[in-house]
């Protein structure tokens, strides 16, 4: 592998943030500025950790770290999607 993006965990999270993006995009404007923000910055955050930890591959603690931050990320959006269902 050359690239973070190679990672199917990667590309999924990716394409799972732009979904989130576009699906939001119809949610009702009081939400705009509150649940919206979060659950984008969030499920953003996922791909943003992920590549992180590709870089810092090479030491454990830290490669160890950026996927945990990942998977809290995971789940601060998955437990946000349950909400906005």
């Amino acid at each position: 592998m050359q690239s973070h993006e190679e990672l199917k965990v990667f590309q999924a999270s990716f394409e799972a943030a732009m979904a989130i993006y576009e699906k939001t995009k119809a949610f009702p404007r009081e939400e705009k500025y509150s649940m919206v923000d979060q659950i984008r910055r969030s499920s953003r955050s996922v791909s943003a950790n992920l590549a992180e930890a590709w870089r810092k591959r090479r030491y454990q603690a830290a490669f160890v770290a950026k996927l945990s931050d990942a998977e809290g990320e995971a789940a601060e959006t998955q437990g946000l999607a349950q909400i906005c269902e």
